[in-house]
């Protein structure tokens, strides 16, 4: 004798058996992903001069010197901060905070297929006032009796 719901529990056990194999695949292909290391391309040498040109530069900020001494010492190598590798050093983690900002406008710009020679260009322009972006007029530093 068949009840109503045997069918229904058939097709309930054979989902339930079908849900448990796509469990155990997918289980499978995330311990693959995590064996594989993924990295962004190598810095050639024309690119780690070009790092180090501009970290010695006086338009560099503080925490990229510090960086290139740390690089000029052997402590660290450019090579090592590219890959991620000296991610936990402090002076590393300085500098990625200060530049943080230009960091995500130039990623941004790079992921909306902007030409890389331009973001480069444009990170390199600093925004300079023009005389006549003042007002005259107006305080520069506001205190009390400024108003």
């Amino acid at each position: 004798m068949t009840f109503p719901y045997d069918s229904a529990r058939q097709q309930l056990q054979a989902w339930q058996q079908d849900l448990d194999a796509k469990g155990v695949q997918l289980q499978k292909v995330a311990q693959e992903a995590s064996r594989v290391q993924t990295r962004g391309a190598d810095l050639s040498p024309a690119d780690i001069a070009e790092i180090e040109k501009f970290a010695r530069s006086k338009d560099a900020p503080n925490a990229l010197k510090d960086l290139q001494r740390k690089v000029d010492s052997g402590a660290l190598s450019w090579r090592d901060i590219a890959s991620g590798n000296a991610v936990g050093d402090p002076d590393v983690q300085r500098a990625m905070q200060t530049s943080m900002p230009s960091l995500k406008r130039a990623y941004t710009a790079i992921k909306e297929g902007q030409d890389l020679d331009e973001v480069v260009a444009a990170g390199q322009q600093r925004p300079r006032r023009s005389r006549d972006d003042f007002d005259d007029d107006a305080p520069s530093d506001f205190t009390e009796d400024a108003f």
